[in-house]
């Protein structure tokens, strides 16, 4: 099957070259299209390769946000929704409005509180709609690709993404009960100098919300560091010393006990950064908004 190129020029498109275009403008690099359509790089590179010949045109152009479409690559781009449409109404289960893969990357207390139950419940409704989940916390980058929705920590800074503030939740200071019966309960935010303190370790995430709660509590006598944000709530809730913890992590366990509420409560968001082509994607526009 091949679609007759624009312009005139008698060449012919193949409408695979099409649907690897669209891939690399969704998710801004070859590595990542081939992933998501099950082809290597070199594939990848060869498609797009035979779609400007036939074209006439370059197609793509890089940028520090990754690949992106040129003027002519952004003419191609409602031709390749069109043809994935097509074929998506062909392979979907008849009752699923929603089909193909959208590739998501969030913090993993996110993917576990809120991702994963919305994600789970989307699909049932929409059989044709597959997910990958990538968990990582890291800082809200101003240059970033790879998936179709990256879920950050602080408000990201990409010209080329539309930003979307998801939901805030608050850092604040929890301690066990058996911990405050053994140990000086803290009156002051100098008092914490004299316990253990539970948190990230120092400048492994770099995210400026979750560094700069960790600047505002004195050095502590000792401390359990990790990049696990729910190693911090079990090592807390098994009384090493008093933790910084997301609220939404902390309320549901009755033996955690928050420590001083009225000196330190630190709100920080959860924002999603997307492409631009990735938005034109209905399963992406449904995605973000159960979320």
């Amino acid at each position: 099957m091949a679609a007759h190129a624009p312009l005139g020029s008698g060449r012919q498109i193949s409408p695979e070259d099409l649907l690897t275009l669209l891939a690399v403008a969704r998710l801004g690099k070859f590595t990542a299209a081939a992933h998501s359509l099950g082809l290597n790089h070199t594939t990848v590179s060869r498609r797009i390769a035979a779609l400007e010949k036939a074209y006439g045109q370059r197609v793509l152009v890089a940028s520090p946000d990754g690949w992106e479409l040129s003027t002519a690559g952004r003419q191609l781009l409602p031709i390749a929704e069109d043809i994935e449409s097509a074929l998506g109404r062909i392979d979907a289960p008849e009752t699923s409005a929603l089909s193909g893969t959208i590739r998501i990357a969030c913090p993993q207390a996110f993917a576990l509180e809120y991702a994963v139950p919305a994600l789970t419940d989307l699909q049932k409704s929409h059989p044709g709609l597959q997910i990958e989940l990538i968990t990582a916390t890291q800082r809200a980058r101003q240059y970033r690709s790879g998936v179709d929705i990256e879920v950050v920590v602080g408000r990201p800074d990409s010209p080329r993404s539309v930003a979307k503030r998801i939901r805030d939740y608050r850092l604040q200071l929890y301690a066990s009960q058996d911990y405050l019966r053994t140990h000086p309960v803290p009156v002051t935010l100098d008092d914490l100098a004299e316990h253990r303190i539970v948190y990230y370790i120092e400048n492994s995430l770099q995210v400026d919300d979750l560094d700069e709660a960790s600047s505002e509590i004195p050095t502590g006598k000792g401390f359990f560091r990790s990049n696990s944000v729910h190693a911090h709530a079990r090592a807390t809730a098994n009384g090493v010393g008093i933790g910084i913890l997301p609220d939404f992590l902390a309320r549901d366990d009755p033996s955690l006990v928050q420590v001083l509420p009225d000196l330190f409560s630190k709100r920080v968001s959860y924002w999603a950064a997307v492409r631009h082509e990735a938005l034109r994607n209905a399963g992406v526009r449904s995605v973000l908004e159960v979320l």
